[in-house]
């Protein structure tokens, strides 16, 4: 099981898109690896830069619809190859919500109060989340914080995460 842990990025906007995750014209590479550089280089974000805010980021925290747009699987994977095997947000877009548990990874759903604590400690430096996949719960640690938030995940995609993915859970399962 991947380890989802980790210092987190903040990108405070709603409805970031696959186009924006990996741009379109990375779609023909089949390998993992070649999109790796292009994680979310077209994103316009007030203070994102995409050099500097990426460095050793785990978790990435938004707003709502994150993954809208095209249903690709390589907007996760680019998440994956970067190490970045959690998204937390309001909402996602369906068919990306599916893929990133049908690669092993999370996205998490929380209440716009819990973003909003997130987003909170998000302004300090250095601040970490460590997900607890089996109990459903979220350690959110900074300089002047601890806490724990709870969240819902069925116990079908519990089972993806666990896994790996859904290759290996079929491998398990079928």
């Amino acid at each position: 099981m991947k380890e989802f842990k980790g210092k987190i990025l903040c990108l405070d906007r709603s409805d970031i898109n696959t186009d924006e995750i990996i741009p379109a014209k990375y779609l023909t590479e089949i390998e993992k690896a070649a999109m790796q550089p292009h994680l979310l280089e077209d994103l316009c974000l007030e203070g994102f830069d995409v050099k500097k805010s990426l460095q050793d980021v785990a978790i990435i925290v938004t707003r709502e619809n994150f993954g809208c747009g095209s249903s690709r699987e390589h907007a996760p994977w680019a998440l994956e190859v970067n190490g970045i095997y959690v998204v937390i947000a309001q909402s996602f877009a369906r068919i990306f919500r599916q893929n990133m548990f049908n690669c092993g990874m999370l996205a998490i759903t929380l209440k716009k109060e819990d973003i909003d604590i997130l987003f909170d400690c998000c302004k300090e430096e250095d601040t970490f989340i460590s997900v607890d996949v089996e109990r459903s719960t979220i350690q959110v640690t900074s300089q002047d914080k601890k806490m724990t938030l709870a969240f819902d995940i069925s116990e079908f995609d519990k089972s993806l995460v666990k896994t790996g993915g859904w290759l290996e859970y079929a491998d398990k399962n079928y």
